[in-house]
């Protein structure tokens, strides 16, 4: 299905399919996919709060436990999570929990992200765990996805 997929930019591309499969059910437009150890897609996960009203239905959350089912384990070793927005404090925790090896995100989150902006949860020496960042791969596509949602919302008088 992925066949040729070989860089950060075209697995970020599949996440932003993702994105935009989530704004089909009014969800904040956020996708993602895991690629395992040897390059193939693990799993995709978009935005589902809204319909299936959970507030831990984030992308990465989703995306991360289909992941680890398809693989039988939790260790996510040698994973690697693409992300069309920077992870909040629950998913990046939660990539730290499941071991990834490497976070790649598009658009950084100065009010909720946790990996850069606010906290370097991932890195954090502290931690029982890290994975390496690579931040801002095709930053832009998934800023205008989230800017034209909130646009519509605020529009509609919704938030």
């Amino acid at each position: 299905m992925y066949v040729g997929l070989v860089n950060d930019a075209d697995w970020m591309r599949v996440a932003l399919d993702e994105a935009r499969l989530a704004a089909l059910h009014a969800d904040v437009p956020v996708g993602a996919i895991v690629v395992g150890p040897h390059g193939n897609a693990l799993a995709r996960g978009h935005n589902r709060r809204e319909v299936d009203r959970d507030p831990t239905a984030h992308a990465e959350l989703l995306a991360v436990r289909a992941a680890a089912a398809s693989l039988g384990t939790w260790h996510l070793d040698g994973c690697t999570v693409f992300v069309t927005l920077e992870p909040c404090a629950m998913c990046a925790g939660a990539l730290v929990n499941a071991r990834v090896s490497r976070l790649v995100f598009g658009a950084s989150d100065a009010k909720a992200g946790a990996v850069v902006s606010l906290f370097e949860i991932g890195t954090d020496a502290r931690l029982n765990h890290r994975f390496t960042v690579e931040r801002g791969v095709l930053a832009d596509e998934g800023a205008a996805l989230l800017q034209a949602f909130f646009k519509e919302l605020r529009a509609r008088g919704e938030k």
